[in-house]
């Protein structure tokens, strides 16, 4: 079970690294992306689901948990977003999982412009220990109840 457990996440690591170049620049903090990997997708029709990991200065861990509530608060009030969930590792408590849902293409872009989006990726930045990584898929499949 465990060596299971550890597959998944390596293969999940993987898959998030694919898309991020691994040096950041000097005045965002933010990785550089894979124009190959992270360009934009040519349909808007599918449903998107968002998977960012960010990594917090252990100092800051409280601080960031308390700032993120109001970017769910917000960003669940948005008319395209269908979830928004913060996790946090049990075995690192530095390392977070945002895992956001998307009734399209627009409703991201929509949510990248929001000023509150803006201005909560100014006040994480000096939070942050090394770069957020990002991942947009389409959801390929539903499941049916």
């Amino acid at each position: 079970m465990k060596t299971k457990s550890l597959l998944f996440v390596l293969a999940f690591a993987a898959i998030i690294f694919a898309c991020t170049n691994k040096t950041a620049t000097e005045e965002t903090g933010e990785a550089k992306k894979d124009s190959a990997c992270c360009k934009k997708a040519d349909s808007t029709e599918y449903s998107k689901i968002i998977a960012a990991k960010i990594y917090i200065k252990p100092e800051k861990v409280n601080e960031f948990t308390k700032m993120f509530q109001a970017m769910i608060d917000s960003t669940l009030k948005e008319p395209g977003c269908t979830g928004y969930q913060l996790y946090q590792s049990p075995y690192e408590k530095t390392s977070f999982l945002v895992y956001e849902n998307y009734k399209n293409q627009a409703a991201i872009d929509a949510h990248f412009a929001a000023p509150y989006f803006k201005s909560f990726g100014d006040k994480v930045g000096p939070l942050t220990s090394k770069p957020t990584e990002i991942v947009i898929y389409d959801v390929a499949g539903e499941v049916k109840k």
